[in-house]
């Protein structure tokens, strides 16, 4: 057996599983082997097996140079994490092709399944229904079930009741459309209603039976007795963080800083008591932080330029304290090309200024504040990274830099790096109680804060170090991302268009009646 290797390198958008699929096709060039095309035949076949390890292989074709295979592997996709995909191409007769050229090429396509992500919006009214009540009339409420595979229901959903009436109108819900029949649109769905009593010994007014399709399209009608009527179905497709990449928005723009104070900051990065230490046999937290996200990041980046700042030194030449200026020296263009161009803007820095605290956020986050807030139409969605090792002194004013920005299309990831005290910094994290600043509450939560020493591998791997730190501290930007679009009322610019029914207005039931 030959083999013919290609790396394919995957980076993941989304922090909950989303699947996706790959299809796989491998082309040979028959100018480059012309014995395969003459050696081949039915009794000397040509096989070609595609092995993605960790995942399996696909079926082998025979007698083709071009096969297209029908395995497909569904495989987890996650916005922080790098994954590194191998195909080996395995074929029966070994490749004897010219020196320096390539063996062929192998296609490899990759979809998002749909895995049902509709939900829609139902309202009912009743009209004439049964009076059960002996003072007065009904109290009539509507409960969903959904049928599961083995004939038994499941509760998908309870209306509000509507006191003292036999013509109820309930107001309009949403639910989503897997919560009804779990995707498949033909399911049965059955419809219960009751009269509500206080005692909880509801009393059953009737029932009727449908299905989704059936309901959007607004077919069928049953002739028995009391009258439920559907007055609308409206349908509405929940965006993922893919429908935005696949459609061109993306977060696109990414700001790194590095910023310094703290008893381990000040000093000659030269001097390995520094934790901005320069070695020439591996990266120090700041580098490794930056290389970190930033080879993620950058992904999703349409040109890969990237503005980085500084915070916390004295700029030459008249020693100045600077809490936001340009790594890179060019305070008129403090774009760098990739990660490695941040990477060499910021070692450059560190020969060029005197680290010097103290530490204040708020400058380089009302930067970023300025670029979002030009582009609200989500064309693009700003990422800022900030590094520090000290305690902020500027708390008020960060607090309020923040609950502005989390009106605009931002995120902003802390990474604390050094043995200091964080307390501060968590405080800035709203995954437990929303940021506020002069009683005003942001409007979503944008921060994303972790100490990058409770990632950091004990057995000195760095690499691993830099995969863990990057996992934590970007898997909350999709929802992030998504909150902002979907406030907004932002959709994909061309995404495929979601199933959507004919919506008819009214839709008449007739319930079963016990």
């Amino acid at each position: 057996m030959s083999n013919c290797s290609a790396s394919y390198r995957h980076t993941r958008p989304y922090a909950p599983c989303v699947l996706h699929l790959l299809y796989i096709t491998a082309f040979t060039d028959p100018d480059l082997f012309p014995h395969l095309e003459s050696t081949l035949a039915v009794s000397d076949p040509l096989l070609l097996v595609l092995v993605v390890p960790q995942y399996g292989r696909t079926e082998v074709i025979d007698n083709t140079l071009n096969p297209d295979f029908v395995h497909k592997f569904i495989m987890d996709y996650f916005f922080e994490e790098r994954q590194n995909l191998r195909f080996d191409l395995r074929l029966e007769k070994p490749l004897i092709g010219i020196p320096g050229k390539k063996c062929g090429t192998v296609i490899v396509r990759a979809e998002e399944l749909t895995n049902c992500r509709e939900s829609v919006m139902l309202q009912f009214c009743g009209n004439k229904l049964d009076k059960k009540d002996f003072f007065g009339k009904s109290d009539p409420f509507l409960v969903f079930y959904r049928s599961n595979e083995d004939g038994s229901y499941t509760i998908s959903h309870k209306t509000e009741v509507v006191k003292n009436t036999l013509d109820p109108v309930w107001q309009a819900f949403k639910i989503p459309v897997r919560a009804l029949c779990n995707g498949d649109y033909d399911r049965s769905i059955k419809v219960e209603v009751y009269d509500w009593d206080r005692d909880g010994g509801h009393d059953f007014i009737g029932e009727f039976s449908t299905s989704y399709r059936e309901m959007s399209r607004g077919q069928t009608q049953f002739h028995i007795y009391e009258v439920v009527t559907l007055l609308s179905c409206l349908v509405d497709s929940e965006l993922s963080f893919l429908d935005f990449i696949k459609g061109g928005r993306s977060p696109v723009a990414a700001l790194l800083t590095c910023g310094s104070s703290g008893p381990c900051a000040p000093g000659n990065p030269s001097q390995p008591t520094s934790l901005h230490y320069m070695s020439p046999y591996q990266l120090n937290a700041y580098a490794m932080a930056l290389r970190a996200v930033g080879e993620i990041i950058q992904d999703y980046d349409s040109d890969k330029m990237f503005p980085a700042l500084g915070f916390g030194a004295k700029l030459p030449p008249d020693g100045r304290v600077s809490h936001e200026f340009a790594l890179n020296g060019n305070p008129q263009n403090p774009y760098c090309s990739g990660i490695e161009g941040v990477m060499e803007a910021y070692y450059q820095s560190l020969k060029s200024v005197r680290l010097y605290g103290p530490t204040h956020f708020s400058p380089v986050i009302n930067h970023v504040a300025r670029y979002a807030s030009a582009v609200t139409d989500g064309s693009q969605y700003f990422i800022l990274l900030i590094i520090s090792d000290g305690v902020i002194t500027d708390m008020a004013q960060t607090k309020e830099s923040i609950v502005n920005a989390a009106s605009l299309p931002m995120s902003i990831i802390i990474v604390g790096v050094g043995p200091a005290e964080f307390d501060e910094m968590i405080e800035l994290d709203g995954d437990e109680e929303r940021i506020s600043s002069q009683g005003r509450l942001a409007e979503r939560d944008i921060v994303q804060f972790v100490p990058f020493r409770d990632y950091v591998d004990r057995r000195g791997n760095h690499i691993l170090s830099m995969a863990r730190l990057a996992k934590e501290v970007l898997a909350e930007i999709p929802d992030q991302f998504l909150s902002y679009m979907r406030t907004r009322g932002i959709k994909p610019g061309t995404s495929p268009p979601p199933y959507t029914p004919a919506i008819h207005p009214l839709l008449t039931r007739r319930v079963s009646r016990i």
